[in-house]
C-alpha cells in the first residue's frame, strides 16, 4: 500500500470522548500501514474546517481527518455547529480534491451516545484510506 499522509484535526471540547476517538484513529492509521502526520487540537467543532483548510494547503497532506463530539445541550446550539463544520469540510475537501474524513458525531447526541460513538475515530481513517485508493 501507498505511505498515504493524513492529517487529524480534533476538537478539544467535549475531549474525553475526542480523546477516545483520536485513540481509535490512530489504533487503525497503524493497522492500514499509513501515518497520521499532522495533528491539530481546536477548542470546538466551529473551528474545525479553518485547521482543516490549513493543513490541505499543504503538499504533504494527502488527506485530512475531523474528529468531535456535539452533544446536547439546552438550546439547538448542536445542530447549528454541526450543520455548519459539516458544510465547510465538505467545500473543503471538492476545492482542494483531497479526501477529508467527517468523524464528528452529533447533533441531539447524550454523552452516553457519544461515548457509544467512539469507534468512529476508526471509521473515518477507513473513510479517507479508502477513498485515497480510489482516486489514485
Amino acid at each position: 500500500m501507498k505511505e498515504y499522509k493524513i492529517g487529524m484535526v480534533a476538537a478539544e471540547f467535549n475531549y474525553d470522548v475526542t480523546m477516545l476517538m483520536m485513540e481509535r484513529a490512530k489504533a487503525e492509521a497503524a493497522f492500514l500501514g499509513v501515518s497520521i502526520t499532522k495533528t491539530m487540537m481546536v477548542p470546538g467543532v466551529f473551528e474545525i474546517p479553518l485547521a482543516v483548510k490549513n493543513m490541505l494547503e499543504k503538499d504533504d497532506v494527502d488527506a485530512v481527518i475531523t474528529l468531535g463530539a456535539v452533544i446536547k445541550g439546552e438550546t439547538d446550539h448542536d445542530q447549528i455547529v454541526i450543520s455548519q463544520a459539516s458544510r465547510l469540510v465538505a467545500d473543503l475537501a471538492l476545492k482542494y480534491n483531497k479526501p477529508v474524513g467527517f468523524g464528528i458525531t452529533g447533533p441531539n447526541m447524550t454523552q452516553l451516545q457519544a461515548v457509544d460513538r467512539i469507534e468512529k475515530g476508526r471509521d473515518v481513517v477507513d473513510a479517507v484510506v479508502k477513498m485515497l485508493q480510489r482516486m489514485t
